[in-house]
């Protein structure tokens, strides 16, 4: 503590604050704090104190605001209030700003192993993963080292597709802290996108032990099992995703019961409600002619995307769009958990393909730009939502399908309805390859676009689901570590009888698959 504005009382009262504070006693820590800054206010170490509380209160903005800015007003050089207000500036999602702190307190403390963790989190949180794992390598070599400078790691080196040494940036973490329930849960996730299904569920079987109620590993274990096919189990689990941080209490409040299969539903309207990407609502729409069969009518909200769509499928008595007033209903269900009511086996998934179709309609309106242009007719999509968790893995870049283009006598249809930088010129260059995708005001058009071409080549994207709803021909091109609808091995889909699977033989290798696929179309234009 500083000797200014310090009297043995003022002394006496903040060492009393300090041991509260440790004591995670916060509300009375932070009552001496006022106290003395109501007798002394510019007492540095009462200001820099108070704010670390504010901190570790969840009141980071008023920490920041009131607090640092007033104690390094006092003493800018102050190394400890640099570092507080760098971890304050953090909190708030000022992580340039929180940069620019943890660089002060390391131009004055250069061996400060917390301020260059926490200036690689800072990195992290811009997106510069690679500079971020400089930091954390640092402040590992830095005794006392801490398991979050590894964690860390593992999170920065998964994010640059760096799976394998993620795994192993996450023992590291754990043989400090072998009880470290996050490690293990993204050791396990690390493990899948490595294909290593057996083992991941072995490491979120652990974290599980430590805390039964870790909804994200309970979620990424659904994943694992139903990938390896272990349907009851993991769409048991898969429930747990609305247990997750920002997810709604089962869907969402609707007001009525939620429906999990439970009894009949003859003469009583359910709610169908979508609930994930458009795919999602694709895939587990089949269940809705199972649900109108047995005597329920069925409404269903959706992506408004999809509302003309999916309006003409069987048993739907109203399809809204998400957003729109609902009518009366008697109990709900979301779409994903469908499989789960129904007790959904790989052995029982509703076929019933097509059960989607383009309305007349539609296609009358496509027919005359996509005829007469040469055979076969190929409706491409190469990219899926950049904002999808995995669209590294599974959105290729457009210049990579540069071979398919001249492979035999196919004439290309893009149906890419959200270009990428850099994509529109490519395309402009491709004389077999014409952009309608920008045309494209919704799924109706696009079903229409797939009723009329022989072939559909997609990437793990909604166009696939919905080519394999209509029963289109469709050859999905998949990363090495598919999502588990895909399985984790074989051309042939549960889910869809005319999708044949593109899988990449290791991790990143688009180039062999291409050059399958432009086999394969050489083949097809041979055959006629």
């Amino acid at each position: 503590m500083t000797a200014s504005h310090r009297s043995p009382n003022l002394g006496q009262a903040l060492q009393e604050a300090v041991t509260l504070q440790h004591q995670g006693r916060l509300r009375e820590a932070e009552k001496i704090y006022k106290r003395v800054l109501k007798v002394v206010p510019d007492q540095f170490d009462a200001l820099n104190l108070l704010g670390t509380v504010k901190a570790q209160r969840g009141q980071a903005g008023e920490a920041y605001r009131l607090i640092f800015d007033k104690a390094l007003g006092l003493k800018p050089g102050d190394a400890d209030a640099l570092y507080e207000r760098g971890n304050t500036l953090l909190a708030l999602g000022r992580a340039q700003n929180a940069l620019a702190a943890f660089d002060g307190v390391l131009a004055l403390l250069p061996r400060h192993a917390q301020a260059r963790l926490n200036r690689g989190l800072a990195l992290a949180g811009l997106g510069r993963h690679e500079e971020a794992i400089a930091d954390f390598e640092a402040a590992s070599a830095t005794p006392p080292v801490s398991p979050a400078a590894h964690y860390n790691r593992g999170i920065s080196l998964f994010n640059l597709g760096r799976y394998a040494e993620a795994v192993a940036a996450y023992d590291q973490a754990l043989s400090l802290a072998p009880d470290h329930i996050k490690a293990l849960n993204n050791r396990g996730f690390a493990l899948q996108a490595l294909n290593r299904h057996e083992e991941a569920l072995a490491s979120y079987s652990r974290a599980l032990e430590l805390r039964k109620d870790f909804a994200d590993a309970h979620f990424n274990e659904a994943i694992a099992l139903l990938s390896i096919g272990e349907f009851r189990r993991g769409f048991e689990k898969y429930e747990w995703r609305w247990r997750r941080t920002g997810m709604p209490a089962k869907g969402g409040s609707y007001g009525r019961p939620l429906w999990l299969g439970e009894y009949p539903l003859q003469r009583r309207t359910i709610l169908l409600h979508a609930e994930q990407g458009l795919g999602d609502t694709i895939q587990f729409a089949r269940y809705i002619a199972l649900l109108a069969r047995a005597g329920a009518r069925v409404v269903l909200e959706v992506q408004p995307e999809l509302k003309v769509l999916l309006g003409g499928i069987e048993g739907v008595a109203a399809v809204v769009a998400r957003g729109e007033p609902l009518p009366a209903f008697d109990v709900h269900c979301p779409l994903g958990t469908l499989p789960l009511a129904f007790k959904t086996e790989p052995g029982t998934i509703p076929s019933g393909s097509p059960y989607l179709a383009a309305d007349e309609a539609h296609i009358d309106k496509w027919r005359p730009r996509l005829e007469g242009l040469g055979r076969p007719r190929v409706a491409v999509a190469w990219s899926g939502n950049p904002q999808h968790m995995n669209d590294r893995n599974r959105s290729i870049p457009l210049s990579r399908l540069a071979p398919l283009w001249s492979a035999g006598t196919a004439r290309f249809f893009a149906v890419q309805r959200e270009l990428r930088s850099g994509d529109a010129e490519l395309l402009a260059r491709e004389t077999r390859v014409m952009q309608i995708g920008t045309e494209l005001d919704d799924f109706a058009d696009t079903a229409a676009v797939f009723a009329l071409v022989d072939l559909v080549i997609t990437v793990d994207t909604s166009a696939a689901h919905l080519a394999g709803a209509m029963a289109r021909p469709v050859w999905i091109l998949l990363p090495f570590s598919p999502d588990w609808r895909w399985t984790l091995a074989g051309e042939s889909s549960r889910w869809y009888g005319t999708a044949r699977l593109f899988r990449q033989p290791s991790l990143g290798d688009w180039d062999s698959v291409i050059e399958r696929l432009r086999s394969e179309l050489v083949r097809l234009s041979r055959s006629g």
